[in-house]
């Protein structure tokens, strides 16, 4: 038997706006996610403010959240997985498993919103010593510091006077495996980088890049505002090694501009990682049998036009699921797929009735 219900797996950003738009079109939906409450990274990282725009990460996720439960036919189910899926397009039994036990709904269609996870800079066999030196952090910690107002060195609580950015780690580096851009780290360096400014006026922050990649409209909203309003020091140069010196950190690498090798102290390093497939991203792949790329994001079936339809009928993909993606992009795909998911299921019940 047919079902008008479609399952969003993922409650982050992608995942409440494709249940927003599965109910905003009629149909019911189930949104599963597997921490206590939604919102996805920019809660659970603690998220001070979103790029590019400066507004409150936490306000933005419960506007949105508020605005999902608004709709009639919305089911949340927190600290809940989809444990099994089974079953084919217009008509899966989806298992979902939570504090109470285990549950098979029917669901027409499933959209996974699974996001992504933070690259974890320890793999860079610690050329940045982010387990070694308790002061070189990455953009999620520094967020967190941002959130709080208090931005200091955790090695003794001091408000730093020099902080650097190190940009792609984790991305654009074949040794790792990571070849792709993750997209928004540039951004997101350029975003911290002004609200360190405004926190601490006196303190000279400094990004090393490869190439800064400003997509769409960051370059005017936060790039040049960097430089221009706030003195951010841009330097194109190659980091290779953080270490430890009379209690500071001495950062090595090469200035390319000028062609020459580079030594700087900073109290404060932080590291722009990149983005890799969530661990909820690779077990929902084999949970509902879909394809992944090389780099274990969900492959989309026909790309570049139809960028979330996924291997298996009737299941699609949004947001970081998919690759590298920043808010914009989310929201975005995350509309397309509730597009597509609700498509299926009226031109399916249309076929029925008209059969």
């Amino acid at each position: 038997m047919s079902s008008d219900r479609v399952v969003v797996v993922g409650g982050g950003p992608g995942g409440i706006e494709a249940a927003r738009g599965v109910a905003g079109l009629g149909l019911e939906v189930t949104i599963v996610e597997k921490l206590e409450r939604l919102g996805g990274t920019p809660i659970s990282e603690n998220y001070a403010a979103l790029t590019p725009n400066f507004e409150d990460a936490e306000a933005a996720m419960d506007r949105m959240i508020e605005a999902m439960l608004a709709l009639p036919g919305v089911d949340v189910r927190t600290s809940s997985t989809v444990s099994a899926c089974e079953g084919e397009s217009g008509d899966f039994k989806v298992t979902i498993s939570g504090a109470a036990g285990d549950e098979t709904i029917d669901a027409g269609a499933v959209i996974l919103a699974t996001g992504f996870q933070h690259f974890d800079p320890g793999r860079e066999t610690q050329m940045y010593g982010y387990y070694e030196h308790p002061d070189v952090i990455a953009l999620q910690d520094l967020e967190a510091m941002l959130k709080d107002h208090n931005v200091v060195r955790p090695s003794n609580g001091e408000a730093p006077k020099r902080v650097c950015f190190v940009q792609c780690v984790g991305s654009r580096d074949r040794h790792i495996g990571n070849e792709y851009c993750s997209k928004v780290c540039c951004g997101v360096a350029s975003k911290e980088a002004i609200e360190i400014r405004k926190l601490l006026p006196d303190c000279k922050v400094f990004i090393f890049y490869i190439d800064m990649r400003m997509y769409g409209y960051w370059e005017n909203q936060i790039y040049w505002p960097a430089q221009e309003e706030h003195h951010v020091q841009y330097v194109k140069g190659i980091i290779t090694e953080v270490l430890k010196k009379d209690g500071r950190l001495l950062v090595r690498g090469e200035d390319t501009t000028m062609g020459r090798p580079m030594e700087v102290l900073m109290d404060l390093v932080v590291l722009s990682v990149g983005m890799e497939p969530s661990r909820g991203t690779r077990e929902m792949a084999g949970v509902l049998g879909i394809q992944q790329n090389k780099y274990g994001f969900i492959e989309a079936a026909n790309p570049p036009l139809d960028t979330v339809t996924t291997s298996r009928e009737g299941i699609y993909a949004c947001g970081a699921a998919l690759g590298p993606a920043d808010l914009e992009d989310t929201i975005s795909s995350a509309g397309a797929a509730a597009m597509k998911a609700v498509s299926l299921l009226r031109s399916g019940k249309t076929a029925a009735a008209s059969s």
